[in-house]
């Protein structure tokens, strides 16, 4: 028995629901790892040269400065971790709506018949989870970095105060 089902055959354009599903999935994919590596590099930067409060500064002004761009794009992480897996299912539907179509076409329920489209349905499940899944991690990892960076300068601040 061969398999020929890959993930690449969701875009061979038999469909073009499907296709815009995992065009907007991949999308969604590649723009999420372009932050990530991007927040990789800035946390980099920072333990090499960690980000401090200078005496006389005030936190609300200045942390707002310094936090920034360790915040800076993890609402896009948050909206895919959240959003892929409902564009995927969305995916999920449609193929399932195309397998009972075909039943209806060739009246036919043979395996032959619905497979193809059943295929493609958990193939945008896929896409969606491969979308949602590092976006989730990366969010909760990087956000918490950053409260803890706020935390710290917070600290800094108070110490200073107190001295």
């Amino acid at each position: 028995m061969e398999n020929n089902f890959s993930l690449l055959s969701l875009f061979s354009g038999r469909d073009l629901m499907t296709l815009f599903v995992s065009v907007v999935l991949v999308v969604a994919s590649v723009l999420s790892w372009t932050v990530i590596i991007e927040k990789i590099r800035l946390w980099r930067i920072q333990k090499r040269k960690p980000v401090m409060v200078e005496r006389g500064d005030n936190l609300d002004v200045i942390a707002d400065k310094l936090i920034r761009p360790f915040d800076k794009n993890l609402w896009f992480l948050s909206m895919v971790s959240y959003v892929a897996p409902f564009i995927g299912l969305f995916g999920t539907v449609w193929g399932v709506m195309d397998s009972f179509a075909s039943i209806g076409v060739n009246q036919s329920v043979s395996i032959g018949v619905i497979a193809p489209g059943l295929a493609t349905a958990l193939g945008t499940t896929a896409l969606g989870l491969i979308a949602a899944i590092p976006a989730a991690i990366a969010y909760g990892m990087f956000a918490k970095r950053a409260d803890d960076l706020y935390d710290r300068l917070e600290e800094q601040v108070k110490e200073m105060k107190h001295k």
